[in-house]
Order: C-alpha cells, then sequence, then structure tokens
C-alpha cells in the first residue's frame, strides 16, 4: 500500500470522556493491526473532511488502537462524532518512542499537562505492570478545570492498587474540588525523587512542558533523562512535506518524542 493511503479501520466502541474529548477503540477492517511503541502516533482520516496526527493512547481489546481525541477543528470533530460501526482511515504507526528501557532501576516521574496524559498513558500502563523494574513511580497531572480531568477511573486506579504516587492539579477548581491549584510545575515539591536517579516523561502544550522540564534540569536531572513530545503541524507523518520542520529536525519521523537536551533549544522557535 502506498504511505500516503489510510487502511480502513472501523470504530469498535466510543466513550466520551468529556464534553469534547472522546476515546475511540479502532481494528483493520481486514489484517492485522501494525504493532505500536508508546509515544508514537496514527494519522487518522475523516472520509470527506481531511486527516490528522492522533497518538496512540493504547491497544483495544479487540486488537486495534485506542486513540483520544479533542473536537478542536474540521477534522477532529468529525472523527469525535464518530459512532460505533463507522469507517476511518488510519496511516502508520509514526515517529519515535518513549525510551522506557533507559529508565529501568531509576525513579520516574511522569508529567501530563491536558490532553498530553492520553500519549503517556501507555508509558504508565507499563510502569504500573511491571514496577518492581523501577525506583519510586509519580504522575503529576494538571487540567484546566475538575471536568476537563480525562482518565479519572485510571488515575485512582494506579494510585490505589500500584502504589503510584498520583497528584492533580487544577487551573479553575470548582466548589468541590479540594486537590492543589495552580501550575503542573508546583506539584514537583509535593513528591519524592532523587534527581540524579531519576528519568521523566513529560508531555502537554509546549508552555507547560518547556517550564516543567526546565525545573527538572534544575533541581538536577540530567537533560538528557527528560524526555518530551513533540508534536509540530505534522501533515504527512512520512517526512515528504516539511510542514513539521523544527530547526534541523522533521518531527514526524525524528520525533515526536525527543530528550530536552535535544529539544530545549529548538522549542524556542514559535510555531506558525
Amino acid at each position: 500500500m502506498h504511505p500516503m493511503t489510510p487502511a480502513p479501520y472501523r470504530v469498535r466502541s466510543r466513550r466520551p470522556d468529556r464534553a469534547d474529548t472522546v476515546t475511540l477503540a479502532l481494528r483493520p477492517v481486514a489484517g492485522p493491526c501494525p504493532p505500536f511503541l508508546p509515544g508514537q502516533f496514527t494519522m487518522i482520516y475523516a472520509p470527506g473532511v481531511g486527516e490528522i496526527p492522533v497518538s496512540i493512547s493504547g491497544r483495544a481489546r479487540s486488537g486495534g488502537y485506542v486513540q483520544t481525541i479533542r473536537a478542536v477543528g474540521a477534522v477532529s470533530g468529525a472523527l469525535c462524532r464518530t459512532r460505533p460501526g463507522d469507517v476511518v482511515g488510519v496511516r502508520g504507526p509514526y515517529g519515535t518512542a518513549w525510551d522506557l528501557p533507559s529508565a529501568e532501576g531509576l525513579d520516574v516521574i511522569v508529567a501530563a499537562g491536558g490532553l498530553g496524559l492520553a500519549p503517556l498513558r501507555p508509558v504508565i500502563r507499563e510502569l504500573a505492570a511491571h514496577g518492581s523494574r523501577y525506583g519510586r513511580i509519580s504522575l503529576i497531572v494538571g487540567t484546566r478545570t475538575p471536568a476537563t480531568l480525562i482518565y479519572p477511573g485510571e488515575l485512582a486506579s494506579w494510585r490505589d492498587r500500584h502504589s503510584i504516587d498520583v497528584q492533580v492539579t487544577v487551573d479553575h477548581p470548582d466548589l468541590a474540588w479540594k486537590g492543589p491549584v495552580g501550575l503542573v510545575t508546583r506539584l514537583i515539591d509535593r513528591i519524592v525523587f532523587e534527581p540524579r536517579r531519576t528519568f521523566a516523561f513529560v508531555c502537554g502544550p509546549e508552555v507547560m512542558m518547556r517550564a516543567s522540564a526546565a525545573e527538572l534540569v534544575r533541581r538536577g536531572v540530567a537533560a538528557g533523562r527528560v524526555m518530551l513530545s513533540v508534536e509540530r503541524n505534522m501533515k504527512c507523518g512520512v517526512g515528504r512535506c516539511g510542514h513539521c520542520q523544527l530547526g534541523p529536525l522533521l518531527t514526524c519521523l525524528d520525533g515526536p518524542v525527543l530528550s530536552y537536551e535535544r529539544a530545549a533549544g529548538l522549542l524556542a522557535v514559535r510555531e506558525l
């Protein structure tokens, strides 16, 4: 199949996560689902509307992909409106992966902002399943309001069943919220880790990633051990169109997962 030709995938299930966000389980109409590594993405095509990159947030029980999508434009809105039985197009998986093997034996910090928790979900599930391979595991999450938090049931399970230190902060609390308020970086004070023996995975809005990575490095975590997911305006996914060029890199090929050591200077370039 030509690399720009999407394969047909059927929507097996649809779960609303919040008012503008759904999680879809997608399975190939024909043939096996290509394997993926945590951190990779696919290009999903809404027939008659267009195509966008979406991070893979897990493998479905049916053998396909789980992908969480927020309706922010025409294509994402059309995908969020799909129902079980509908068919969409999928290309991939593409891109680099979270470097979990390098984190073994170290304390691990997972920092997520908003929908950035979706690309990190496979990492957290791996940490939960094989916790004995790592040191202390902490998950810090920031979201706009309590109502915009995704995967609340899984967050509780990771905390209660897998002994992961889960901390959540919101920008705008409601009357029922009793937890922290403010930036994700403020949660770093609430977790326990040994900076020189720590590996971090960070995903969210670029301003959040820059601030979180810089704070971790300031506290002594090596820049090469802080991994970010940098997604700059990807259009083709296979390095042909050049839309996602970031300095010497094409983020669809060289990313989206990059070390802060490699990405720090590049993130100073504003996205057009």
